[in-house]
């Protein structure tokens, strides 16, 4: 019990710590990109409201198409592997992807995501939009937490 109260005082702080430094990696074809929240919002944001599995109500998402981080990092085809904080990890092929959708959200309702919030970084689609997007392989890669991109081998 007494490492269970520290653990928790951590985690509650690392939601702003999180904010302040690199929030993203990208290991490219030729090197490895970072971006921090100031990076991500020069990205022209893109924004959507819709309901997920997740939530309790639709929500306003903000953040930077995936491909469009994809291709500032110089990746243009294949598949890329997201992975979480807590290492679990799935492959978004690029040809399944829009210019505008998925998202690398970084706000809901205009706040920051916090790792409690499942930030700081949460793909999202706009599961409204389309049924095809409301399907298990789509909540699959709706990978929350995220904090890492690389081509998938």
């Amino acid at each position: 019990m007494k490492i269970v109260a520290p653990l928790i005082l951590l985690l509650a702080c690392a939601g702003p710590a999180l904010a302040e430094g690199p929030l993203l990696s990208v290991a490219g074809p030729e090197a490895t990109r970072t971006y921090d929240l100031a990076a991500l919002e020069a990205f022209a944001p893109e924004r959507f409201t819709t309901s997920t599995i997740w939530t309790e109500a639709p929500a306003e998402f903000t953040g930077v198409p995936l491909r469009r981080i994809l291709a500032d990092a110089g990746i243009t085809e294949g598949a890329v592997m997201a992975t979480a904080i807590n290492d679990y990890a799935v492959q978004i092929p690029l040809d399944e992807m829009t210019d505008d959708h998925p998202i690398v959200a970084y706000r809901v309702d205009g706040r920051t995501l916090a790792v409690r919030d499942k930030g700081p970084l949460w793909i999202v689609y706009p599961y409204d939009s389309d049924p095809e997007l409301r399907s298990e392989v789509v909540y699959s890669r709706s990978i929350w937490q995220l904090d890492r991109l690389a081509v998938a081998e």
